[in-house]
């Protein structure tokens, strides 16, 4: 791995949520809407578990612990020292356990949508379940770190032996191979289904009574602009502040192929503060550069401002470290840093985790479903079972995830100038990106391979650059040739670099 050089940049300030006497005044919309957001997405029934044997389940009979709202506490510290600014909760309600995926349940198969999974509570304290999500809430506020919550599109076979009428009915009752979890029906423009409508406002009404900041709204796409606008307009009486993130699927239009489905736009006019971007379906410098333009457009296109959040990798994304990849997550971490995006990891990468688990599609010795079955998907989050904490054994991409989001907190600034300006540099191979961000008095030079194929020779064409420029390095590979009008430089596959300079005058967009 390249040395990095990191100069840091004097800190902007950023609105911050209000601290009297833990009160916690959210401010979650407006992080976002400045892309100052740094999301770290968690399974708490994972996310600290003890597996002292190291077989990757946890055995309660042998005094193992599953991950739980009060030891997750211990870890809010490490979140806070990465730099990440909120806590993304995989689903926490209560979950369905027929035709179940895993042993323990599919996190996306809810039973509940206003009762807590049972399985997140510790046994080691009187208090409930409810009090532990609290405290845990209450501890990431003391830290400054935001909590939105994931609510799921779909519910548990269950739920839909008991109430047939919240779901869609025909062939699209099954999305996928999902034995699970069937459709709800959300309704359509001209007529919501209220019961469902209600099932969520019981869901706004229960997370916003623990605290939670937000909600990121899984496959949001399923149901109907008008179902949002309604559930939004009623969280937003309760909390002006309430973000709304909304994650959108193309896979949902093979699986589910007759439902159908709200545009990304609609959704935005719904009322929807921005969406999941789809950047680990870019596969070129071109590709990307097209994509960026399109989220730099979404600040005039609507009443109310929007932004992205830079998902290249999420629970549902293979690990790079399992496909052998492991430079490409130093690129994740650094193009979230300077991209006009929120940025956005999952637990585990940080430090490598290829989510192989060896038990994976066993037979179970013992199950808390009606299987017997350890389901895994090979290479991503294990979210069926009681599986270890996760984590890796690169233990240096910590550091470059702490210096990339050190690097975020000023590159946010400069979006966030009066005179800001993003332009796209011309370069010597279509593998290689190349742009200019500039607000205020900085301008940062960034380019990047975007392959993991092999090592490349380019040139990065800057218009404004002078022979005698002596970029600062924030972060640097092998120190580039600088002429007038390029530089000259070797970059290793997924490699980013990136130049500060001060006081650039005439640029243009």
């Amino acid at each position: 791995m390249k040395k990095i050089i990191l100069f840091l940049i004097p800190i902007f300030i950023f609105s911050q949520a209000v601290f009297a006497e833990d009160v916690w005044i959210n401010d979650a919309r407006d992080l976002f809407l400045k892309n100052s957001m740094h999301i770290y997405e968690i399974n708490i029934r994972t996310f600290n578990a003890t597996d002292s044997n190291n077989n990757g389940i946890i055995d309660f009979d042998d005094g193992e612990e599953s991950g739980n709202f009060l030891n997750a506490i211990s870890r809010l510290d490490e979140i806070a020292e990465n730099g990440s600014n909120t806590i993304q909760l995989m689903p926490i309600m209560e979950l369905g356990k027929t035709k179940a995926l895993g042993t323990a349940g599919s996190l996306y198969a809810p039973l509940s949508f206003n009762k807590l999974n049972p399985q997140l509570e510790s046994r080691r304290t009187a208090l409930s379940v409810e009090s532990q999500a609290i405290k845990f809430i209450n501890e990431a506020h003391k830290r400054k770190i935001r909590v939105i919550v994931e609510v799921p599109a779909f519910a548990s076979y269950e739920l839909y032996l008991k109430n047939p009428s919240l779901f869609v009915s025909g062939k699209d009752l099954i999305p996928g191979e999902n034995t699970d979890i069937r459709v709800l029906n959300g309704g359509n423009e001209t007529s919501v289904n209220r019961e469902v409508l209600k099932l969520y406002r019981d869901y706004v009404d229960y997370v916003i009574s623990l605290g939670v900041d937000g909600i990121v709204a899984n496959e949001a796409s399923t149901k109907p602009a008008k179902f949002w606008e309604e559930l939004i307009s009623y969280s937003r009486r309760k909390d002006p502040h309430f973000l709304w993130v909304a994650q959108i699927s193309e896979r949902n239009k093979q699986i589910l192929p007759d439902l159908p489905l709200t545009s990304c736009d609609k959704l935005l006019n719904a009322g929807f503060d921005g969406y999941y971007g789809n950047f680990g379906n870019i596969h070129s410098a071109k590709e990307l550069m097209a994509y960026v333009k399109n989220i730099l457009g979404l600040k005039n296109k609507y009443a109310s401002p929007k932004a992205v959040v830079g998902a290249f990798l999420t629970h549902d994304s293979m690990s790079p470290v399992a496909d052998n990849n492991i430079s490409y997550l130093d690129n994740v971490f650094w193009m979230n840093a300077i991209l006009p995006v929120n940025s956005f990891i999952t637990d585990g990468l940080t430090t490598g985790d290829s989510f192989i688990y060896l038990y994976g599609n066993k037979k179970a010795f013992k199950s808390f479903t009606d299987s017997n079955i350890y389901y895994v998907n090979r290479g991503k989050v294990d979210i069926f079972n009681f599986s270890r904490k996760p984590g890796g054994k690169y233990l240096p991409l910590r550091q470059e995830f702490i210096e990339a989001n050190r690097l975020k907190y000023n590159v946010s600034g400069i979006y966030n100038a009066v005179d800001f300006k993003f332009i796209e540099l011309k370069t010597s191979s279509p593998d290689i990106l190349g742009f200019v961000l500039s607000g205020g008095k900085y301008t940062l030079i960034s380019y990047a391979n975007m392959t993991k194929s092999m090592q490349q020779d380019v040139k990065i064409y800057i218009p404004f650059l002078k022979g005698e420029d002596l970029p600062i390095p924030i972060k640097l590979g092998s120190i580039p040739k600088i002429e007038s009008g390029k530089l000259s430089t070797q970059l290793m596959p997924y490699e980013v670099n990136i130049l500060l300079m001060e006081n650039v005058s005439k640029l243009k967009k």
